[in-house]
C-alpha cells in the first residue's frame, strides 16, 4: 500500500516564474553622468585579483558586468563597490570563503584592483508579450502555458520519486537475507571513495566531519547493504516476469549521454557501442525503472492532494522531525 503525493501549480507560481525570467533578461542603460552605483546596479569593470602580492590563476578580468547584490561574486565584493562612479578605481579587500572550490585560494585574504568603465540601472522588467516574443513564444499566454507544463512535468518528477522511496523503503523493511560479501564491499567501496572525492573538492578530510570515522563507515555500510539487498530484490522480480530491456531502450539512454558532449556525440556512441560493461551501467538503471512501475501496477496506490512545500520536502527530514516528536512525547 502506497500514497502518491500530488500537487497542483498554483497561477501565482507561474507569475513568480514569469517575473522572474523577465528579471533574468531585463535590459540596462547608462547611469547619467556622475551617479554611482547601488544595489541592482550593473558595473562593467576589469580587475586584477592579488594573492600575497601575486596575480592568481583567473584573477584578471576584462569588461566583466557584475550586478549588485546578485551575491555572484565572493562576500563583501559588491558592497565595497557600491557608489562606485564611472572611471573610478577601487581597492577591495575580501577574503575567500573556506570552502572555495579552489583549494589554493581558500580562506586567504584577496585584493582586487578594480576599474569601473561603466554604471548601468535596469529598466523595469517587463512581463508582456515582448518577452515572450524573446522567447520564441506568440504571446504572454503562451509562455504562461509553457510555464505551467514544465511544472507540471517537475511535480510529476517529484511525486513520481517520493512514490519510488516509499515503495524500495517497503520492500527493504520485508526482505532481510544474507547478502555477498563481495557485493557489499564493492558498493561500500564506491560511497566511501565518492564521499572521499567530495571531501577532497572541498579541501576537506574526515577529521574535518562532526561524526568519527567508525560511525560514519557503519552507516555508509548499512547504505551499501540496502542497495545490495534491493538491488537483488528488483534484479529477481524482473527476472521472474520477463521485465527486460531492448537495445533500442539502451541506444536511446546512449544518445541522451551523448547530448552532454556537444561536438562528441558520435565518439560518445562510438565508445558505448564498443564497451559491452559501459552499456550495462546504462542498462541497469533502466531496468530498475521499469520493475518498480511493473510493482506499482500491481500495488494499492492512493493520492493525496499536498501544497508544493510538502511535495519537495526532504523525506528524510521529515523522519527525523517525527523520530523527535516521538522521543519527547515519550
Amino acid at each position: 500500500k502506497l500514497e502518491r503525493l500530488a500537487a497542483e501549480v498554483e497561477d501565482a507560481t507561474v507569475d513568480e516564474r514569469v517575473q522572474a525570467l523577465a528579471e533574468q533578461m531585463k535590459a540596462y542603460v547608462d547611469a547619467a553622468d556622475g551617479e554611482g552605483a547601488s544595489e541592482g546596479d550593473s558595473v562593467v569593470m576589469d580587475f586584477v585579483g592579488k594573492v600575497d602580492g601575486e596575480v592568481f590563476e583567473g584573477g584578471i578580468a576584462e569588461d566583466f558586468q557584475l550586478e549588485l547584490g546578485s551575491g555572484r561574486f565572493i562576500p563583501g565584493f559588491e558592497a565595497q563597490l557600491s557608489g562606485a562612479k564611472k572611471d573610478e578605481s577601487r581597492n577591495v579587500e575580501v577574503s575567500f570563503p573556506d570552502d572555495y572550490p579552489q583549494a589554493d585560494l581558500a580562506g586567504k585574504a584577496a585584493t582586487f584592483e578594480v576599474t569601473v568603465k561603466a554604471v548601468k540601472v535596469p529598466l523595469p522588467a517587463a512581463v508582456d508579450d515582448s518577452l515572450a516574443e524573446k522567447l520564441g513564444l506568440e504571446n504572454l499566454e503562451a509562455l504562461k502555458t509553457t510555464i505551467r507544463e514544465q511544472l507540471e512535468t517537475e511535480y510529476g518528477q517529484i511525486s513520481r520519486g517520493r512514490l519510488k522511496r516509499s515503495l524500495l523503503d517497503q520492500l527493504a523493511e520485508r526482505y532481510d537475507f544474507a547478502l555477498p560479501t563481495g557485493m557489499v564491499d564493492m558498493e561500500f567501496d564506491s560511497i566511501w571513495q565518492q564521499l572521499e572525492r567530495e571531501l577532497e573538492q572541498q579541501s576537506k578530510t574526515l577529521v574535518d566531519l562532526d561524526e568519527p570515522e567508525e560511525k560514519m563507515r557503519e552507516e555508509y555500510r548499512a547504505i551499501a547493504e540496502r542497495r545490495v539487498r534491493l538491488g537483488l530484490v528488483l534484479s529477481e522480480v524482473g527476472r521472474q516476469n520477463n521485465v527486460d530491456v531492448s537495445q533500442d531502450e539502451v541506444n536511446r539512454a546512449i544518445m541522451e549521454r551523448a547530448r552532454g558532449f556537444p561536438g562528441q556525440e558520435q565518439k560518445v556512441f562510438e565508445f558505448y557501442q564498443s564497451n559491452p560493461e559501459q552499456q550495462a551501467e546504462l542498462r541497469a538503471p533502466i531496468i530498475e525503472e521499469k520493475v518498480c512501475d511493473y510493482i506499482l501496477e500491481m500495488a494499492e496506490v492512493s493520492e493525496r492532494k499536498v501544497d508544493v512545500t510538502e511535495l519537495v520536502a526532504d523525506p528524510d527530514a521529515e523522519d527525523e522531525a517525527e523520530a523527535e516528536a516521538e522521543a519527547t512525547t515519550a
